[in-house]
């Protein structure tokens, strides 16, 4: 079987909502993938920031087949000890007081805005949530409310109690502060919107304006959380801490697993019955997840997402001087964002022949987020061709 005959099928069944790219994968092993045809490629992509220990590794393979074969889902009437490890775990990390489990990232956000307008209603307050120009939260109809309007064609009305103002702009935001707002949400780096951090003045700036209205406020680690900055979360770059923060996608290792958590202030406004689910949480994700971390501590992955990522940012930095197609490279760790002056998909299409998956966001960025144990060759060798492809490019756009 080749590719385009799995992609002719999906055309035929699925609800076609993602512009697939005919290649259908079959194995994945640390920072490499083979697809049907058994072509080798070079994962900076890790599906959008979701295997950070790499593909199938082994000690989350090991923690999800001896947990399948023990006990798989009970509900959340009852208790597990993955889930309960956990949930220690990851309070210990953030230096937050309570978690909730979830299935994926848009829940997660989804539960964050829910109990900050909770908390925000207990003191009195209105319930209107303040996001930020070009983030991304979800696709549901509640995150896309928070999000860029492209998402939101078709699907209106959208919900009310939300409202969008520039990124990086304090002023934009004090221009909206009542007692109607209950919560400001943003990413401290955009992900979707194109690998663009926050300010560390300006993080500090919204913290300090929270607190003095008692707003609630919450960062969305979805993307950036679990490792991938070089830090645990992107938070502690900038050593700033919320009231709430979500997250998913590196959680666990490939597993599908989201978390909101927050603070003992948040918390007290939550009563029995405010918030639940069915999935969220059960043994064989947590032990997945449980795993995952294990994995980023074992083999210092924070580290290696700093140090990597430091020395790759370095590298596409010294290619911007070599070539007029890079603008400006940014982000932190291993979530970086190479900038182009054109747009970026003709040049994911050439690395993806080429053997390498990387891929576009905010049309003319190219999003690199690889494994955080990829090794340096790999790396090596990605520059090598992305060195190639740009000259080749830039020949043919003159």
């Amino acid at each position: 079987m080749e590719n385009k005959d799995l992609h002719i099928k999906d055309q035929q069944f699925y609800l076609p909502t993602f512009k697939r790219i005919p290649l259908t994968f079959i194995k994945g092993l640390g920072s490499r993938l083979w697809d049907i045809e058994n072509k080798e490629y070079i994962d900076l992509l890790a599906g959008i920031a979701v295997n950070n220990v790499g593909h199938c590794h082994p000690k989350v393979v090991k923690a999800i087949q001896e947990q399948a074969a023990d006990l798989m889902h009970i509900s959340n009437f009852f208790v597990s000890p993955p889930q309960v490890a956990l949930s220690e775990l990851l309070v210990n990390i953030s230096g937050l007081d309570r978690v909730f489990f979830t299935n994926s990232g848009a829940e997660s956000v989804e539960g964050a805005i829910k109990i900050a307008r909770r908390y925000a209603h207990s003191k009195g307050r209105g319930g209107k949530i303040i996001s930020m120009e070009n983030s991304f939260h979800g696709r549901t109809l509640a995150t896309i409310a928070t999000g860029q309007p492209k998402y939101q064609e078709g699907f209106g009305p959208m919900p009310g109690g939300f409202v969008q103002v520039p990124f990086n702009n304090i002023e934009a935001i004090k221009k909206e502060i009542s007692d109607e707002v209950a919560a400001i949400i943003l990413e401290p780096i955009q992900g979707e919107g194109g690998i663009r951090p926050a300010e560390s003045a300006y993080l500090k700036a919204v913290k300090d304006l929270c607190e003095k209205h008692d707003i609630v406020l919450i960062f969305d680690e979805i993307q950036s959380g679990i490792a991938r900055t070089g830090e645990w979360f992107a938070k502690d770059i900038f050593g700033i801490q919320p009231d709430i923060m979500t997250l998913a996608k590196g959680l666990g290792g490939g597993m599908p697993i989201g978390a909101f958590l927050c603070n003992e202030k948040i918390a007290n406004a939550i009563q029995f019955g405010d918030h639940g689910t069915t999935f969220g949480g059960n043994p064989l994700s947590t032990a997945a997840a449980l795993a995952t971390l294990t994995v980023i501590v074992e083999e210092k992955l924070i580290a290696a997402a700093k140090t990597k990522g430091a020395w790759l940012k370095t590298k596409l930095t010294e290619l911007k001087s070599q070539t007029g197609l890079i603008k400006e490279v940014r982000g932190e760790g291993l979530m970086l964002g190479v900038e182009l002056h054109i747009p970026a998909a003709e040049l994911v299409q050439r690395l993806l022949k080429a053997g390498f998956i990387a891929n576009a966001t905010a049309v003319n960025v190219l999003r690199l987020v690889p494994p955080l144990n990829i090794p340096i060759e790999d790396l090596e060798q990605f520059l090598e061709v992305l060195e190639e492809e740009m000259k080749k490019l830039e020949i043919e756009k003159k």
